[in-house]
């Protein structure tokens, strides 16, 4: 015991001299950080009275006399990174180049068959994006280019296009447009046979049209301009105003997120809604688009659904009695919950994710020890098999599969060190082809890096998976960079997937690895249901956990730990700098969702009624002040925090730049030390930052350059 301690002191004395070494190398300019203004804003609620010195930057977007002052705050920091990170500017430059000389510019997808066309979409060297084409009969007919996003962006920094969608007779295509970057899409309808728009332009909506089987009448959701909430399904026929388009459902429930899709087989329009805890979906016969939409199953008390049509039945994917889903089935006329019989039971340690429907098939995606596999069953023969992946850490997911009528499933592979992949698997034979898989150029050998999974143990005893990945030569001495990524909100999991910039990461030494924490579904639903709510500091302190387990088995150490979240994991960034400062040397908290109490008791931003389920309501007290114990912007305090490139979006409609923006002012004025901390804005995007197929990698080029800085890596 006494040998064991006193080689933990030696090894922490040991790193704490090679951190100092370390720190002592690293030079900024000696520029003066901007300091944010101060105003008196008093939040009081629960007894409790809350003094926020920067809620005036909640301003811009409401154009009230502080907006001005905003853009010049935002501004004077993004001056105060181009000046902090001067030294880095021509090895961005030649990350930015090494990252998109890795991307195969010229390139194609896999065509996909439906309805008597191939379409696919194809790129162009130097073009930033996609033409979306398709092939009538044969894929050596001649070329139809449905959209160049190329020429439509011409003019514009941001331009997406979503859901697009042909009509069924092949001469009509619906689609989506932002321009903004606040995912509030414009929906238009082109004619195929002569090229041109449609006079019908259809303002604020989820960019998501759905036609039905008369070809001329199609749906869509309709957004609140202000609070960019999911309020109205609506019905567009071609030809009227769209200002009178007719509301055939209506979401009076704000905690409620609504869409419209039809089913695969053609038959039926689905509308479905859906909170965190309960869903409810209704349906519509596509030849009877004028019909009135009718009830699946009215919602229950903490029971999700969603339905898959079949020719002969309903598929429903449930959580009715079983926290892991099922798959049920019941009658095309007898739909509600008593007439549900199980077709895939319930399992405890297999979460049933989701189903893909097909004429004799359908193929099952189940989570396993936190690893897709994908379960086919013959609906004539019950029979089942499963195909399976032998990678220690590996994503795999149902691609795109639109015909009804086919035995043939597509679906996609890739791991940490293996390059997305498209394969084509026959149901019936069991044999599978590789379509696809992604090029990357360079001389990338998938062979030249490993790839690891891992456990570590969390303070309650539970094992949270870890999935790394580095290069061949890599020694656990504690020496080597490492990059620790996570997310955990929302059930959404982390795959170990294939990145091709973040060779440039591998290639310089450094270790890449995933927590796989609390928050996300990687366990299953109890995993989720323990990483959010009341029980939301799991995600924060598994995360510290991982942390502290990477350095006791010498994949690295305090001194060249970096982390990096986004969003929510931008709110898991600033929870574990506030838990535990020390253990990590530089920190990257992008889009960060760090200002939750004032945020969730706003119902006029964008999104917060919807999460009252995964955060809590803050109007109730308990709620309140749990998350005020976590909340990053609430528990800034004085103290040395490691250093910090935070980034964000103004115009981003899911975590607005006043979050980070006050967060960072906070942060000024409170920490200690000399360690650096950066906010850039991004003037033009939003939450997702760049639209383009390379614009991108400059942002990732500065987070790489920002972390090599700190680790003395110039070239």
């Amino acid at each position: 015991m006494i040998k064991m301690r006193f080689k933990s002191i030696a090894c922490f004395f040991i790193s704490f001299i090679f951190f100092s070494s370390i720190m002592s190398q690293v030079k900024w300019p000696a520029a003066k950080a901007p300091v944010a203004e101060k105003k008196e804003h008093i939040r009081q609620i629960h007894g409790d009275t809350v003094m926020d010195n920067y809620y005036w930057m909640y301003d811009y977007f409401g154009k009230g006399p502080d907006s001005a002052l905003v853009v010049n705050y935002l501004t004077r920091e993004n001056e105060y990174v181009k000046t902090m990170m001067a030294g880095t500017e021509n090895f961005r430059e030649k990350l930015f180049m090494e990252m998109r000389a890795r991307i195969k510019e010229k390139d194609e997808s896999v065509p996909t068959y439906k309805n008597g066309y191939f379409y696919y979409s194809r790129t162009e060297a130097g073009k930033q994006y996609f033409k979306y084409c398709r092939k009538k009969g044969s894929l050596s007919a001649p070329e139809e280019i449905l959209l160049d996003v190329d020429l439509m962006a011409e003019g514009h920094s941001y331009y997406a296009v979503s859901g697009m969608t042909v009509s069924d007779d092949n001469k009509l295509l619906a689609f989506g447009a932002d321009v903004v970057s606040r995912r509030q899409f414009r929906i238009y309808v082109k004619n195929l046979e002569t090229g041109n728009l449609y006079p019908d332009v259809i303002e604020n909506t989820q960019g998501d049209p759905v036609w039905s089987a008369d070809n001329k009448t199609f749906f869509y959701t309709s957004k609140n301009e202000k609070t960019l909430l999911s309020e109205d399904i609506k019905r567009h026929t071609l030809g009227d105003d769209p200002a009178k388009d007719a509301v055939v459902y209506h979401e009076s429930d704000n905690t409620n997120y609504i869409g419209v899709e039809r089913s695969k087989n053609l038959k039926y329009i689905f509308i479905g809604s859906q909170a965190t805890l309960s869903s409810e979906w209704r349906l519509l016969p596509a030849e009877n688009p004028m019909g009135v939409f009718t009830i699946f199953q009215p919602r229950m008390a903490n029971v999700l659904y969603s339905v898959n049509a079949l020719d002969d039945k309903f598929l429903i994917r449930t959580n009715l009695d079983a926290i892991n889903f099922k798959l049920a089935e019941c009658p095309l006329t007898l739909t509600d919950a008593a007439h549900w019989k199980d077709l895939v039971p319930h399992r405890t340690d297999v979460l049933l994710e989701g189903v893909d429907e097909f004429k004799d098939y359908i193929a099952i995606s189940e989570r396993k020890n936190g690893l897709i596999q994908l379960r086919i069953r013959n609906l004539k023969t019950g029979k089942e098999h499963y195909i399976h992946f032998n990678e220690p850490a590996y994503m795999a997911y149902v691609s795109n599969n639109p015909e009804y009528h086919v035995k043939i499933l597509r679906y996609g592979y890739t791991s940490l060190t293996t390059p997305s992949s498209v394969y084509d698997y026959d149901m019936e034979t069991q044999n599978k082809t590789l379509m696809k898989q992604q090029e990357v150029l360079g001389g990338f050998q998938a062979t030249d890096y490993i790839s690891e999974r891992l456990y570590a143990k969390a303070a309650d005893g539970t094992s949270i998976p870890i999935s790394l990945v580095y290069k061949k030569g890599f020694q656990k001495n504690g020496k080597a960079p490492l990059l620790l990524y996570a997310y955990g909100s929302y059930g959404i999991s982390m795959e170990a997937s294939f990145s091709s910039s973040r060779l440039s990461l591998l290639d310089r030494g450094f270790v890449y690895a995933i927590a796989h924490i609390r928050g996300g579904q990687e366990m299953g639903r109890q995993w989720y249901e323990d990483g959010k709510m009341m029980k939301k500091k799991n995600s924060f302190t598994d995360f510290v956990d991982c942390a502290k387990y990477l350095i006791k088995e010498q994949y690295t150490s305090a001194a060249h730990l970096y982390a990096q979240g986004g969003s929510a994991g931008g709110l898991l960034m600033g929870a574990v700098i506030n838990i535990a400062p020390q253990l990590f040397n530089g920190v990257v908290a992008q889009v960060p969702f760090v200002d939750v109490v004032n945020t969730m008791l706003d119902e006029s931003i964008p999104l917060t009624t919807n999460e009252y389920d995964e955060w809590g309501n803050p109007h109730q007290k308990e709620a309140y002040e749990y998350m005020k114990s976590y909340s990053p912007y609430e528990n800034v305090e004085s103290k040395e925090y490691p250093s910090l490139l935070v980034t964000t979006g103004l115009h981003d409609s899911q975590v607005q730049y006043f979050e980070p923006a006050k967060w960072v002012a906070k942060l000024r004025e409170m920490k200690t030390g000399n360690n650096i901390l950066l906010l850039h804005t991004n003037m033009e995007f939003g939450h997702g930052g760049a639209s383009g197929r390379f614009d991108y990698l400059k942002d990732i080029a500065l987070i790489y350059a920002f972390m090599f800085h700190l680790e003395g890596i110039t070239q």
